[in-house]
Formats: C-alpha cells, structure tokens, sequence
C-alpha cells in the first residue's frame, strides 16, 4: 500500500466530511430561530438519544459503535453550542449583571472574619486601605450575611490557600448567598511562632492557630511531638488567647502582624512548611455588577449523576476557546453522590464568547450561579 495514496483518499474524505458538516450547522442555526420563535429549549435530549442509537444501527462492529456515539456526540454539542450562540446575540443575554467602571471603595463599611491581627484582616486593609468602617465578626457565614443583609457594602473571604487548598466552608456558602465577588486580593502567608515576652520556645507545651494554620505547619510541628495542638477559629484569635491567658507554656501560629498588635514575642519565624505560601481572600459585594476591565470569571453549577455530564459542558468552555483556570467540586449535601462545581476562567461578561459558553451552560445545567466578574489579583 502506498501511504501518500491512503493520505490523499483520507484528504478526500475529510473534505465531504467538512462539506456536510457545514451544512448542518447551517440548519443548526434555522432550528435555533425556530425555537427562538416559539421559546423551545435548544436541548432535547430524547430526541439525541435516539438520533445516537439510529446511527449505531447503522455500523457494523462494536469499535464503531462507540466511535459513532462519541462522533455524534461532539457534533450536537457543536450544534447546540452554536445554538446558544444566536439565543445570546438574540436576547443581549446580560445574566441580570450591570458593567461598571470602578467600585467606590474610598469609605465603605468593610467586614472581614477574625479580629485584629489575622491575615483577614491583612487583606481587609491591603484591598481598602485603613478605613473607618473596617469590622469583624465571629464567622465566614457572619461575613455572609452582613454583606447579604445590607449592613455591610463589602466582605472579604479566604478561598484557597496555595499549600493546603480550597476552604471548604466558604465554597460551600458561595452557592448559598446572593452576593457577588467583585475583587480579589492576595496575601503572603508567613507564619510564626508566638509567644509572651517572657516565654522561650523550650517553654511552649500547647500551640494554638486555625486548622489550616496548624495544617500549613505540620512539618515544623512534627519536630515537637510532646506539643498539644488545638485548633481555634484564626490565627489571630489564637494570639489574642496566648496574650489574655498570660501562661508562657502557650504560644500561637499567627503572623508577625499579630505578634505586633497583641504585643507578643517571635519565638521563631517562617514555620511554614512551604516558603511561598500565600492566601486567596474574594471581595464580596450583594449586587450583580462587574468592572469595565474584569478578566476573571466563577461560577457554580449543579449536573446529573450521569455519564459525560461534566465532559459536555467543559466543551462549551473549550468550544469557545476560553482558558479554565480552576475546577473545584463539593458534595451536595444531603444528596448522595451528587456535586456541585466550580470553574474560574478568563473572560468579561462583555465578550461574546463568554456569553455564549455561559448561556450553553446555564441551559444545560440542573442550577447555575455566575458568582463573579472580576479583576484578577496579581
């Protein structure tokens, strides 16, 4: 056999293949106005199920049965793709979010969780400045609601910690609430070691920091196997506990921000077990508007238990050439084995792929939530 002919019939092929394809998106599109007339889903998946077994009837031996179905099934993704395509440019599809050229951040009221001296509060006064309305509360959830109910104009959140990962509790709050993420600011995480002024680190029998504080540190923890460790809710409310209870056998993982604001001593800097570590803190705000020039976008969404749910819709982000930056799933709770995901990626609600790729997925998702637009942090 000579494989330059086999090329050429190959060529040849592809070519019909191309012809025809085109031909069908073409009628794609006369059936997308259709149901744009007469307000019919774009998705009609008994009328694919069948289609997909008409085709398998039609080929001979099991290898080409699958390659039928998953062929078939990339078409008619493509085809509802550029469905959602002239539905997004037909109704100016916005998703309720409203463009605006910057944030009046000069002297809102600002709620972060912790107290004084946490990494929250880092970020709080990184992203604001040392603003008059600066507060904190007890919980991520209390950030939630201040926000959500009005007492707040601007929250700030932990979500992902470069050594230990996303934080659970917030991820599974994001989906819950109606605010909205409208900025991001990170934070260089480097723990220490704090104590009283008296104290030595040959004193220390009990350490106290957050979980992932403690989590964060484990490497230098496991040299002092005698220590008892007790998680607390953040590493500044650990330093404050070392400082009220004035005992030197106790000391805290917290910053050296900390130290300063509660007066305790650095018994020893930069425990962390990975020197580059850093804190992911969003900036939540309870209306649906994004900046002129935001890049980064999250969203959440619920799909069915089944197979190749999560590969269909990921194709609606490769389809429209968008760069995924993250994927996160989280149980739903009280549902067994089903999960809800979350996806950053690049783009501005501006664009019209964007808008595209999120109509396809809204459509096609058992619930969907856009959680931000937003500016990406550096």
């Amino acid at each position: 056999m000579d494989l330059n002919v086999l090329r050429d019939n190959i060529d040849e092929i592809d070519s019909r293949i191309t012809a025809l394809i085109e031909e069908r998106i073409r009628i794609s599109e006369d059936v997308a106005r259709y149901k744009i007339s007469v307000g019919k889903a774009v998705l009609d998946p008994e009328r694919e199920r069948q289609k997909i077994e008409k085709v398998k009837e039609n080929v001979s031996t099991d290898f080409n049965k699958r390659s039928m179905e998953a062929l078939f099934n990339q078409i008619m993704t493509i085809s509802r793709s550029r469905q959602y395509e002239i539905i997004a440019e037909d109704t100016g599809e916005s998703f309720g979010f409203k463009k605006v050229s910057s944030f009046d951040i000069s002297s809102p009221r600002a709620v972060y969780q912790g107290v004084e001296g946490s990494y929250g509060h880092q970020a709080a006064q990184g992203y604001f400045g040392d603003i008059e309305g600066l507060y904190h509360v007890e919980n991520f959830e209390d950030v939630m609601r201040e926000v959500s109910e009005g007492r707040a104009d601007y929250g700030i959140l932990p979500v992902e910690n470069t050594s230990t990962g996303i934080i659970t509790d917030v991820y599974d709050m994001l989906s819950g609430y109606n605010n909205c993420i409208i900025g991001e600011y990170v934070v260089k995480v480097e723990h220490a070691l704090l104590g009283l002024p008296e104290a030595e680190e040959a004193d220390i029998k009990t350490v106290y920091s957050h979980p992932q504080g403690l989590m964060q540190c484990a490497e230098y923890l496991s040299g002092k196997p005698a220590w008892e460790q007790i998680s607390l809710k953040n590493t500044a409310v650990s330093a404050r506990k070392v400082l009220m209870d004035r005992d030197p056998t106790q000391a805290a993982i917290a910053s050296r921000a900390a130290a300063a604001y509660y007066g305790l001593k650095v018994l020893r800097s930069n425990i962390n077990d990975i020197g580059n570590n850093s804190t992911r803190f969003i900036i939540i705000k309870n209306s649906r508007e994004y900046d002129v020039k935001a890049d980064d976008i999250s969203i959440t969404f619920e799909l069915k238990h089944e197979s190749g749910s999560l590969y269909h819709i990921l194709g609606f982000i490769i389809y429209n050439h968008l760069n995924m930056n993250k994927i996160e799933s989280r149980p739903i709770r009280g549902e067994k084995w089903k999960y809800r995901f979350f996806i950053d990626f690049d783009g501005n609600l501006s664009d019209a792929p964007v808008r595209d790729a999120l109509k396809a997925i809204e459509q096609e998702s058992d619930s969907f939530q856009i959680l931000g637009n937003y500016v990406k942090a550096e």
